[in-house]
């Protein structure tokens, strides 16, 4: 079986949120499946830190795609074998900034082209045009909107026998762009209609996947039933409900090679499930490295996120200040929102010695913040999977989590039965509010206050199975019914 996977970021190449952890460790884990008898190949922009980072690079072709000029490189992933394909274009990739966004966080106005281009190369590799002339995928698999045109490409214009798998991350990202774009795209007008790509008189690169792909996926097997109500379908839930036969939901694994932490290269001092006194050398390391009084009987309260309307954070701040006075400390690792950036930081200037806030992305902090913290805070209003609480899972940092999407699938809350049969793994709220957050951060801290319960939860948590190995087979029983679709 050859697989291509399609992807706009893949960790340690280049990172801006949980797609480029998934894209670096899917693949990987998939290839050392036993029942894997076959070869998986990354394709990807060409971005300067994804250049940077690959090594063995070689250039296989020099092509022209949607009007660029491009040349089509491989080389391997830095900590792995895997084949990675960039697409090398300087002026749509080699940009200061990320890989959406300049340096002032606006999208870039050429995104539609820049991912049209990533898009039509990757359908050019499952076609009899491919630049890779010995080398034809059986599958691709697409992830999010940034590849989303590839199926339409892939049916419309190349007639391609490849299979397609368009996987949704996050329903809310939809790559949507003025119709002006149709013919830079090279999209046939015909197809600009409801039973086609276009979305609200706009072109849908996230619709244009939706309906062209063979098969569908996402990222929880809850979200898969969510994004089919209008509560969550952000305007896609009658599409997805025709689909719904179609559409397989598969809970997120993590990379227990990065995020383990026995062996977690990142920490002051590795632990176990077994020997987890560890743990709190590393909280007191935090505690000192972000200026926190130093005092082991002092709750930790974590966060490591996007600060953003979905992630719920928002509810935070006005609670704060009575957690605070009851003793609590709060390390926050994160940027977005510019009114919860300053709300935070407010509260780390009020309380020095109690809160420490952090704006940005630190790959070393985030696996302190993770080992170090008592609790992990996650309240998030939808959440397709969710890998952070995964990590708390692994980290014997129980997490605090609303009943959405994948946190519903793999936080189970602490009550009389759970915690009797030895399945309570975290604390789920109520509902999404700030009354129902301080309410079971209080119910967390009065059992964090018996360490012998403390320990069985962190025991239940670092027990589950939260590798990519189980995930993975089950993404590749899918591989196997979507190569047998008509």
């Amino acid at each position: 079986m050859r697989v291509l996977f399609a992807t706009s970021e893949a960790y340690p190449l280049i990172k801006t949120g949980g797609l480029a952890d998934v894209s670096g460790a899917l693949p990987k884990a998939i290839s050392q499946l036993s029942t894997f008898n076959g070869d998986i190949k990354l394709v990807m922009p060409g971005y300067s830190a994804v250049l940077a980072k690959l090594k063995n690079i070689e250039t296989i072709a020099n092509i022209n795609v949607l009007g660029e000029t491009c040349s089509i490189l491989i080389g391997k992933m830095p900590d792995t074998n895997l084949d990675v394909i960039a697409i090398k274009n300087a002026a749509l990739y080699e940009r200061a900034g990320g890989p959406y966004s300049d340096e002032n966080g606006k999208d870039w106005l050429d995104n539609a082209l820049r991912f049209g281009v990533l898009s039509r190369v990757a359908s050019l590799l499952c076609s009899t045009n491919s630049p890779l002339t010995d080398w034809q995928p059986d599958l691709i698999q697409c992830n999010d909107w940034q590849t989303g045109l590839t199926p339409a490409y892939m049916k419309l214009i190349d007639n391609s026998t490849t299979k397609s798998i368009f996987s949704i991350h996050n329903l809310a990202f939809q790559g949507n762009f003025h119709a002006n774009w149709l013919t830079r795209l090279e999209l046939p007008a015909a197809h600009f209609q409801i039973n086609g790509f276009e979305y609200y008189e706009q072109i849908s690169f996230l619709k244009a996947g939706l309906f062209y792909a063979d098969q569908l996926s996402t990222v929880s097997p809850t979200y898969a039933e969510e994004i089919q109500s209008e509560s969550f379908g952000f305007g896609f839930q009658g599409l997805l409900q025709t689909r719904s036969d179609d559409l397989t939901g598969i809970l997120n694994g993590i990379d227990i090679q990065e995020w383990n932490p026995e062996t977690d290269v990142h920490l002051t001092k590795n632990y176990s499930n077994q020997r987890i006194t560890g743990k709190s050398t590393v909280k007191k390391m935090l505690q000192q490295q972000l200026g926190l009084q130093i005092d082991a009987n002092a709750p930790l309260l974590g966060i490591v996120s996007r600060l953003t309307h979905q992630k719920g954070l928002d509810l935070l701040p006005s609670i704060m200040p009575q957690l605070v006075n009851q003793g609590c400390q709060f390390v926050i690792l994160g940027s977005g929102d510019k009114v919860l950036e300053a709300s935070f930081t407010d509260l780390a200037e009020r309380f020095p010695n109690q809160v420490s806030m952090n704006i940005g992305y630190h790959e070393h902090l985030s696996h302190n913040i993770m080992a170090g913290s008592d609790v992990f805070i996650m309240p998030s209003r939808f959440e397709p999977c969710g890998l952070n609480q995964l990590y708390g899972l692994a980290y014997g940092t129980p997490p605090i989590v609303t009943p959405t999407g994948g946190l519903a699938d793999s936080v189970t809350d602490t009550n009389s039965m759970t915690f009797k049969d030895n399945s309570a793994t975290g604390f789920v709220l109520k509902t999404v509010s700030s009354a129902s957050l301080l309410v079971t951060i209080q119910r967390a801290l009065e059992t964090w206050k018996s360490k012998t319960d403390w320990r069985r939860i962190q025991k239940n948590g670092m027990n589950r199975e939260v590798s990519w190995a189980f995930s993975a087979q089950l993404y590749l029983d899918l591989y196997e019914k979507t190569l047998l679709t008509e």
